[in-house]
């Protein structure tokens, strides 16, 4: 997971948002998870998978928009 920390300085922008951050460790955490699940699921864990990447992009874009 990148992140795009340049020059140290995207770590003073993520250290101000621990909201936003938590929720894309807790997003990748959940992406992990669902990529170890077994894929009988009736293609539901394929769309949790799509929603989960849109909902990590949005929350980053967030979080650039804030800085």
């Amino acid at each position: 997971m990148a992140i795009g920390i340049v020059g140290g300085a995207g770590v003073t922008a993520i250290a101000a948002q621990p909201n936003m951050k938590s929720a894309l460790d807790h997003l990748v955490a959940a992406d992990t998870f669902l990529a170890r699940a077994t894929d009988n699921k009736g293609g539901h864990k394929a769309k949790a998978r799509s929603l989960i990447s849109l909902a990590i992009k949005e929350v980053r874009a967030g979080m650039r928009y804030a800085n």
